[in-house]
């Protein structure tokens, strides 16, 4: 594999690049050869996880959180990432909005409005009514804890484990350095590369989970603008064009790239959420955001802990409940590209302190999706109807957006801006905006792949690069493929039992960097030295 490496120009660790490389294709010839079997093979594993381990996703993420925090006001949270007189490589704002849209972007446009909706419509506790204000109070305070804190927590844990080992002991910019504390100088063997391969799958289908739910998107807004069909080949040649888009990216690299793309899109974002704002219940909407965040407050421990643990007694013909589909796909999908999202976060949060790292990474984010979530969620909801009294008044309008969930979730985006000025102007914006939060997802996650493989922060060559690029996007192609009108369906099956093994290894990484801080003498720090394991 060496003199094939060297034949081919690579700059890479051949046993981790060829072997990813072969696995990935393995798989996509198996989906293309018996995508039926497979794909019963992959339902039936989901169903046991999610029946049998679901308390698990729950409690992990909530520890996560908790753990965080607790470093962060703790004495190490004035550790700084690098050597002690390390600055920050970027500014606060350009690093939120590449944290941001290499993170969530695309989810947020997907879910903004389809997942309060979808709560509101059919509320998640079984003693709240449809419609209500409860429901509504319930739809926020879920919608939020599904993608604030919690999410940002599965991306901080192994980012900041990745930051420490690697800038404070100039270990190998790869997933199995956060493990030294563990297994020592195994990283560096068969056990390490093992560890790494995984975590450049487990990317891999993240991702591509990620671009198949922008691309959904992205053809149901080019149907409503252009009437173009809503099919398996619009999408594939949406997934073909957007790569392409993404390569450019990669080959021009993080500073030059995905800097750029990211502040571009994040500013047409804040645009997007300020029309929304300013062109509707304007006073409505900002009581709103206050009252978010005060809900989602109130709400958050018990939420955090809640495992629907009564579902058999209350729903029809089950012992898991709502949480199932909802909650725990939403953390076995996060964190099979939380080895990507952690390696990149680490990579341009060189020079922050512990404390910097933490509150920024969780709070920043989840700041803004809170305001994101209460105007274009509580728009929505004010738009489906709110109250009996109101939909009764409302006539045929009650229930728009709760109709066009149930017919399309990607759609349901722009069905809530026919409600608003310049419907058609503002749809086509909003293709653009998950446009770009596609490629820069897909770029970002290029990057880090080819990170894991080369071991350092410095790009490999460029067409090393655009192989993951173009990976990828065949691979969420072929997913899309293969799913045909099972789409969503298909793909969470797929993610939560990748992501099981991944939820474990992370939960390994918790203790990995408790054990390395625990055992670090903040008065004498040998940075640049990886210590011993009896040292650890």
């Amino acid at each position: 594999m060496d003199s094939l490496a060297r034949k081919l120009g690579l700059k890479t660790d051949p046993t981790i690049f060829f072997t990813s490389a072969g696995i990935m294709i393995l798989f996509l010839a198996a989906l293309l050869i018996a995508p039926g079997p497979i794909g019963e093979a992959f339902g039936a594993g989901r169903e046991w996880i999610v029946t049998n381990l679901g308390w698990f996703f729950i409690f992990g993420v909530t520890s996560w959180v908790a753990f965080l925090l607790w470093v962060a006001i703790s004495r190490f949270g004035s550790i700084r990432l690098g050597g002690n007189d390390a600055k920050p490589a970027y500014g606060n704002l350009s690093w939120f909005a590449m944290l941001f849209a290499g993170g969530i972007g695309t989810v947020l446009m997907f879910w903004g409005v389809a997942e309060p909706i979808s709560h509101f419509a059919n509320p998640p506790r079984p003693d709240v009514e449809p419609f209500t204000v409860e429901a509504a109070d319930d739809a926020m305070s879920f919608s939020i804890y599904h993608l604030g804190l919690h999410t940002w927590a599965i991306f901080a844990m192994p980012g900041l484990a990745f930051a420490y080992f690697i800038y404070r002991y100039n270990l190998p910019m790869r997933f199995s350095s956060v493990f030294y504390p563990l297994i020592g100088d195994h990283i560096y063997g068969p056990v390490g590369k093992s560890l790494d391969i995984f975590a450049i799958l487990g990317t891999l289908f993240g991702v591509a989970v990620s671009i198949g739910l922008g691309t959904q998107q992205i053809n149901a807004g080019l149907t409503a603008l252009f009437g173009v069909p809503d099919a398996v080949i619009t999408k594939v040649l949406i997934i073909a064009v957007l790569t392409t888009v993404a390569v450019g990216s990669i080959v021009a690299g993080l500073d030059s790239g995905v800097k750029r793309l990211s502040n571009i899109n994040i500013g047409m974002a804040v645009g997007l959420l300020m029309f929304v704002l300013f062109t509707g219940s304007t006073v409505f909407l900002l009581r709103a955001v206050v009252e978010t965040f005060g809900l989602y407050i109130s709400n958050l421990l018990p939420m955090a802990f809640w495992n629907d643990t009564l579902a058999s007694y209350s729903s029809d013909g089950g012992t898991w409940g709502w949480q199932g589909s909802w909650t725990v796909f939403y953390w076995a999908w996060t964190v099979t590209w939380s080895p990507f999202i952690g390696i990149f976060v680490a990579r341009i949060s060189r020079g922050r302190t512990i404390r910097e790292f933490v509150l920024g990474v969780l709070f920043a984010p989840s700041i803004f999706t809170l305001i994101w979530f209460a105007i274009f969620g509580w728009s929505a909801m004010e738009i489906d109807g709110i109250g009996a009294g109101t939909r009764e008044a409302m006539g045929d309008q009650a229930g728009v957006l709760s109709a066009a969930v149930v017919e399309s979730i990607p759609l349901a985006m722009f069905a809530f801006f026919e409600n608003f000025p310049a419907a058609t102007l503002i749809q086509g914006l909003a293709v653009v905006i998950v446009a770009i939060f596609f490629a820069t997802s897909s770029d970002s996650a290029s990057l880090v792949v080819d990170m894991l493989c080369t071991g350092t922060p410095d790009p490999g060559p460029w067409h090393q690069r655009v192989f993951w690029g173009v990976s990828e996007g065949m691979l969420a192609a072929m997913l899309i493929v293969l799913a045909g009108d099972a789409g969503l369906t298909a793909l969470q099956e797929v993610i939560t039992v990748v992501g099981l093994p991944m939820f474990i290894l992370v939960f390994a990484m918790m203790f990995a960097l408790f054990r390395g801080l625990s055992h670090e003498d903040l008065g004498e720090v040998k940075v640049g030295r990886p210590p011993r394991p009896e040292e650890l």
